[in-house]
């Protein structure tokens, strides 16, 4: 551990940062673009389920990612490449000692490593002192996924185009009873499944909020995964219930948390899963703003 790194955080901060979920509420495929990805239409809101970043700034250089995880080399792990990417980018001489404390489920669809990638940018930004506003971090985590600058935006959206064009909203901020099943789902693979539905009508927001949520990849991952077909079923028999993304995870609605949690003890007791709220603002800007606020309070908080 670097000795000299608690005279870099500003006083008064915390060490421990949240790296929150999300759940796209609908997604609708649109159509295929000449390159080859997706235009789409989907409703990101987060949910108070989280990782969490320990991040203590260091004097050199280096970057020190811990635990280890199995089978992935440091240099693929998103978080490594979110820090050296700010760091090349602001050519900044520091460094950052992170440890993951890892609570969501990879491959679930619910943006574990993209909120990872998109905490580290955020809070490193921070301690490090670099000055970028979300625009110029949301450009930087777009080359680390699509998912990542809904993340570093911090707020509830409806996305268009292949997810880059972001329009803030509020829906209501429900319970979700999330299941992960056995199972890890190809991105990918999904996007190119013939089945694929592709020709979904855009429609204006307004409108689809008024609609039953849908997700166009649901169909496809439940041909092609069981288990994901089994927990979706076992959901529907007791709420509204679908596909969030293109991952493992899905999930049933709830007025209040009572409800979800009286179906969630019901689940059958091998499957993963838990009852979490659902949140317009990421609990990371909200702690951001929260310290920014008492170190620098007539500096624009995100500007």
């Amino acid at each position: 551990m670097n000795t000299q790194a608690n005279s870099l955080t500003p006083a008064h901060w915390p060490s421990r940062f949240p790296s929150p979920a999300k759940l796209n509420l609908f997604l609708y495929i649109n159509g295929r673009l000449p390159n080859g990805y997706h235009e789409l239409q989907t409703l990101f809101q987060f949910i108070d389920i989280c990782d969490w970043l320990t991040i203590t700034p260091r004097t050199d250089n280096e970057i020190h990612i811990t635990p280890e995880i199995a089978d992935l080399p440091v240099e693929q792990n998103l978080i490594y490449r979110a820090a050296k990417l700010l760091q090349q980018h602001c050519q900044c001489p520091l460094g950052a000692d992170i440890q993951l404390e890892k609570n969501l489920p990879m491959g679930g669809g619910i943006g574990g490593g993209s909120s990872n990638a998109a905490t580290a940018l955020l809070v490193l930004n921070e301690l490090w002192q670099c000055g970028l506003t979300l625009e110029q971090l949301s450009a930087l985590g777009l080359q680390l996924g699509a998912d990542v600058p809904i993340f570093i935006h911090g707020h509830a959206a409806f996305a268009e185009g292949v997810g880059e064009k972001l329009q803030h909203c509020n829906p209501p901020e429900k319970y979700y009873l999330l299941l992960k099943p056995d199972a890890f789902v190809s991105t990918p693979a999904v996007f190119k499944h013939p089945e694929l539905p592709r020709t979904t009508p855009k429609r204006a927001l307004e409108e689809l909020l008024q609609t039953n949520f849908a997700n166009d990849c649901e169909k496809v991952v439940c041909l092609t995964y069981p288990a994901v077909e089994k927990a979706l079923q076992w959901l529907l028999q007791y709420a509204p219930a679908r596909l969030t993304g293109t991952g493992a995870c899905v999930f049933a609605e709830f007025a209040d948390e009572s409800s979800a949690q009286a179906v969630f003890r019901q689940k059958p007791a091998d499957w993963q899963g838990f009852v979490a709220r659902g949140m317009n603002v990421s609990p990371l800007h909200s702690l951001l703003a929260r310290y920014r606020a008492e170190t620098a309070p007539n500096k624009p908080i995100f500007s």
